[in-house]
């Protein structure tokens, strides 16, 4: 019987009425009666359950993707979504300046700048110059495919030598810019901000960025320490005078200072350069996305607590993504990847010639890498179908190990090229007026310094690369930068071994661009985000 209670005009059960209690489930029905208060015992248990469930499941929308954006000074931040945290968030207004300049909209795909500083402000003696100002030390660009099926992160080396073009800081004044200098000076360098990073890797990749994120030192250790520790391997015993990390041979976990030596060592391990370093902070990365997603992070309100603070604290980011609750969006869009799908690369790169001590891209191997990113092409062999309907590339098999990498020489069949020393003549042929000077400053940003208009050519349907004799492999790259199909470059019998590229803009060139390659280059370094028997040699 239900009885109506006066005072809150609610009904109760009467169990002294003749209600019967609760039914046992089949499994208690075997066991014979439930005792006295076994029912309602029974009934709190599963309300508690069904609370815990309810909780974790709160929890787990608050904190989805946070692993995908785990990245700093060669690590990570992390995106956590309560609102208290707003104020821990710096945000900067980006100049990135003439929009027709830029390349084309990634759509749903997603593109993010992940720049980890050097600046020491704040950290003391302790990590060299005190007063240095932060530079680009270590550049990610993080790129989620449109069906969010995979990811491919592109480690940028801090020594690459790039044109930086003109930009303009968060307060409007124009920065100069340089014809060809190291990436990390685009960065802290005449007062240059984030945007100006921005601007040098869209000029220099053709790849639209939608965000940037910047950290610093400090963030290494408070995430790692955040989330009590993050699992490493070492393939041999190291000890880095200028790190500071002693660490004998196998597996360690590491926070704190020790977690910042980790990602900071070079010197003591594999070729003892930035190329070295770059594949211990993919290792890193990979590991802190797995330690973030684990249930030991996620059901563990103190370390949530720890980390959403930490990490706000540590982020910079553009003012489009510059709270808590834009943050969150993103970080559940992104949350989407499986871990198991990200792929973490370094641009192939040769050793300057004009310096040992710097590098320049290694042609035509980092033009295609840029063309598969563009084209939102996977490096990772995945069981859902690219957006673009593309079939997985082949050759995109897992790495194994983080073996450091080397600058390449190239195979003997395709020497190295340096783009800044192959002249190009650009003649338009799309019967459309002014195509060659935008295509030349395309060019230049890619590094074809040396590329120049010339006189328009008759009307023609698609663009080619002529070349001299001997310059197969330039050519190959010049159209690789462009996205331009293999059969596009051919010999020019008439030219003499002195003579320029001669590339003539077809009326493809006003429609949508060309396929992006397939396949990456061979030999390119990779490791997977999942793979957790990745040691530092």
């Amino acid at each position: 019987m239900y009885e109506e209670q006066p005072e809150t005009g609610q009904y109760r059960v009467d169990r002294g009425a003749g209600i019967p209690k609760q039914r046992p489930s089949d499994g208690d029905a075997a066991a014979g009666p439930a005792p006295a208060g076994e029912g309602r015992r029974d009934t709190r248990r599963r309300a508690a359950a069904a609370a815990r469930r309810r909780r974790r499941r709160r929890i787990v929308k608050w904190t989805a993707g946070t692993g995908a954006l785990v990245m700093a000074a060669g690590c990570g931040g992390a995106y956590y979504l309560y609102q208290h945290f707003n104020s821990n968030l710096t945000s900067v207004k980006v100049q990135l300046g003439d929009e027709a300049e830029r390349p084309q909209a990634a759509g749903a795909a997603l593109n993010i700048l992940v720049i980890g500083t050097d600046s020491r402000a704040g950290l003391g003696r302790a990590y060299g110059d005190e007063g240095s100002t932060g530079h680009a030390d270590t550049t990610l660009l993080f790129h989620i495919a449109k069906d969010r099926s995979n990811a491919t992160v592109v480690s940028i080396p801090r020594d690459l030598m790039v044109p930086i073009p003109e930009c303009q800081s968060d307060k409007g004044r124009k920065i100069p810019g340089s014809a060809r200098d190291m990436f990390n000076t685009s960065l802290g360098q005449e007062g240059r901000d984030a945007g100006c990073t921005w601007k040098t890797v869209e000029k220099m990749t053709g790849i639209r960025v939608d965000h940037f994120v910047q950290v610093n030192f400090e963030a290494v250790k408070t995430l790692s320490t955040a989330v009590g520790g993050v699992e490493v391997c070492a393939a041999k015993d190291i000890d880095d005078k200028d790190s500071h990390l002693k660490m004998s041979k196998g597996r360690h976990v590491v926070q704190g200072e020790e977690a910042l030596a980790f990602v900071r060592t070079r010197h003591a391990v594999g070729f003892g350069g930035d190329l070295t370093r770059i594949p211990l902070q993919q290792q890193f990365i990979s590991a802190m996305i797995r330690k973030i997603k684990s249930d030991d992070t996620l059901t563990s309100p103190t370390k949530l607590y720890k980390l959403a603070d930490a990490a706000t604290k540590a982020l910079t980011v553009d003012s489009a993504i510059g709270s808590v609750e834009k943050l969150k969006d993103l970080a559940q869009d992104i949350s989407k990847v499986d871990t198991m799908n990200i792929t973490f690369t370094t641009v192939p790169v040769l050793d300057d010639p004009a310096d040992p001590d710097r590098l320049v891209l290694k042609q035509p191997d980092a033009g295609q890498v840029f063309s598969m990113i563009a084209g939102d092409r996977s490096l990772t062999a995945t069981t859902a179908a690219p957006a673009t309907g593309a079939p997985a590339p082949a050759g995109s098999a897992p790495a194994t190990s983080a073996a450091p990498a080397a600058p390449q020489t190239g195979a003997a069949s395709a020497p190295p090229v340096d783009a800044k020393d192959v002249p190009v003549s650009v003649r338009n042929g799309s019967g459309t007026r002014g195509q060659s000077g935008p295509t030349v400053e395309k060019l230049k940003a890619k590094g074809f310094a040396r590329a120049a208009v010339a006189s328009d050519a008759p009307v023609t349907a698609g663009t080619t690369v002529a070349y001299p004799a001997g310059q197969e492999a330039a050519a190959t790259a010049l159209a690789t930068a462009l996205g331009l199909p293999a059969d596009a470059v051919r010999p020019n019998p008439k030219a003499g071994a002195k003579d320029p590229l001669l590339l003539v803009l077809g009326k493809d060139v006003l429609a949508a661009p060309s396929q992006a390659p397939t396949e990456a280059p061979k030999d390119l370094q990779r490791v997977q985000a999942d793979d957790a028997d990745v040691c530092a040699k």
